[in-house]
């Protein structure tokens, strides 16, 4: 006979836990909205007219690619990384550095600001911030305050939200 109120205590606490989670999923839904509300006022057809399907996941849809696969990963030419949707130039290579993470890690953005917006992220059980493009929202990764250069960040970007343009000219 005692077993029933457990059972009802069990049913309460699970069904609160799966309410307060819901409420935490709206509010993320919106914050994506919000973050897409940029410069360019592509539709979601364009966007995947325009880019690869594994593009399209990673910038339009918040996606990952797996670590060290990245095109970027190991990559330290000297050059400008810009935006894979748009084109905005982002990160320079002299900003890159290795983190052994698996992704493309820099330690600043080209502009102080301008062009990476910064969102908070509740995702996965987690609280990060994530990085998008502030001229067309494209996802880009995370940023974390555990990086190993002067700044203290590391802009973890997924190589697939990236394009990189050679910089001959600039040898140092």
């Amino acid at each position: 006979m005692q077993k029933y109120p457990l059972y009802l205590l069990f049913f309460c606490a699970s069904w609160m836990t799966i309410s307060c989670q819901n409420k935490k999923t709206e509010n993320k839904t919106d914050k994506v909205k919000e973050a897409m509300e940029t410069k360019q006022n592509k539709s979601e057809e364009e966007w995947k007219k325009t880019l690869t399907p594994e593009q399209y996941y990673v910038l339009r849809e918040k996606g990952t690619e797996r670590p060290h696969t990245g095109e970027y990963n190991l990559k330290f030419d000297k050059g400008i990384y810009t935006c894979a949707g748009c084109g905005s130039e982002l990160f320079t290579s002299d900003q890159k550095f290795e983190s052994h993470c698996g992704w493309p890690s820099f330690d600043n953005e080209i502009g102080e600001g301008s062009k990476i917006k910064k969102i908070k992220d509740f995702s996965h059980g987690m609280i990060r911030t994530e990085i998008v493009c502030a001229n067309c929202g494209g996802h880009l990764g995370h940023l974390f305050d555990d990086g190993p250069t002067k700044s203290g960040l590391r802009y973890c970007v997924n190589s697939l939200s990236l394009q990189f343009k050679n910089d001959t000219t600039k040898v140092k």
